[in-house]
């Protein structure tokens, strides 16, 4: 990478001095990114989203948990969102605050998406460079496991999970990572394959640069665009994954909450009448599905090595 440059420009009279000012590869990658209207809209209604789950429940009238007596019996006709009871999305079948539950499901299904995805594209990523950069034997050995690995049902497996170690948030966080990150692997390997023979990695493996320098160093960072495009379609998959789950009751319990089990209780609702219950998670599902996707394809854009 060029730190700067310097450029003499001459003419019959005069020697001129011109200071190039430095440019890195990261500020042309944020420039492009920011001038993608799709990606910036994307990434500002993210970040509306998660300042809704980071403070939602503080600014909220009510407890997640608490339930409005006055309103038990009678949600049809007076539970609709209103501010002069507190209850700014509505109430539940139960009477509990929409507003606050909805608040505290964001929260709960981001941590699930991202946290899984990321768990996904680290160990997939990692495994799949490995194997495409070896190559040989260890990269048919490996590949012929993740192969057998995906002909198990993943649910399958999940469920095992949770029911061994426990229905709780980490086995629930660790078990959706674990089993999709098959699918980036094989993305990563055969990206690998073809970045390997490049010109800068050949000139490192002849000094003699180790192999796993090679691959965090060089392999990784060209492989960076293709991931994170991968992982911002992995956030939603891990958010549905863990929806079935918590419908199975494996997954979130009560009083907890996500966007899972208010879209599937909102759902069950509708034929009352009483659409907010559906209505208000739903919103907070689509634009952040909305949201990452448009967010993945800038940064794609940006971070593409050809447009450098």
């Amino acid at each position: 990478m060029f730190k700067g440059a310097n450029l003499f420009l001459r003419s019959e009279k005069f020697l001129t001095f011109v200071s190039i000012p430095n440019r890195s590869l990261w500020r042309n990658a944020r420039d492009r990114f920011f001038q993608n209207s799709a990606a910036t809209g994307g990434l500002v209604a993210l970040f509306l989203v998660v300042l809704f789950a980071l403070f939602g429940p503080h600014i909220a009238a009510w407890n997640h948990e608490d339930i409005d007596w006055n309103l038990l019996g009678n949600v049809r006709e007076q539970g609709a969102p209103s501010w002069q009871n507190g209850h700014y999305f509505g109430v539940d079948e139960l009477g509990r605050d929409l507003f606050a539950r909805t608040a505290q499901g964001t929260r709960i299904s981001l941590m699930v998406g991202i946290v899984g995805a990321f768990i996904a594209v680290v160990v997939g990523t990692f495994y799949g460079a490995c194997a495409g950069y070896v190559g040989g034997r260890v990269d048919g050995l490996m590949m012929r496991l993740v192969d057998i690995l995906m002909s198990i049902p993943y649910m399958f497996v999940l469920i095992l999970l949770l029911v061994m170690f426990g229905r709780s948030m980490l086995v629930l966080f660790i078990g959706i990572g674990l089993i999709s990150w098959l699918d980036i692997s094989r993305i990563a390997r055969g990206q690998t394959l073809s970045i390997k023979k490049k010109e800068f990695v050949e000139a490192a493996a002849a000094m003699g640069v180790k192999p796993i320098i090679i691959i965090l160093r060089h392999i990784f960072p060209n492989l960076m665009g293709v991931v994170i495009v991968y992982a911002t379609l992995l956030v939603p998959s891990m958010i549905i994954y863990e929806s079935f789950i918590s419908f199975l009751g494996l997954g979130v319990q009560e009083p907890a909450t996500s966007w899972g089990v208010l879209i599937n209780d909102g759902a069950s609702q509708m034929s009352y009448g009483t659409l907010w219950q559906l209505l208000f998670p739903l919103f907070f599902f689509v634009v952040t599905i909305f949201s990452f996707v448009f967010i993945g394809d800038g940064l794609r854009d940006a971070l593409d090595p050809k447009d450098r």
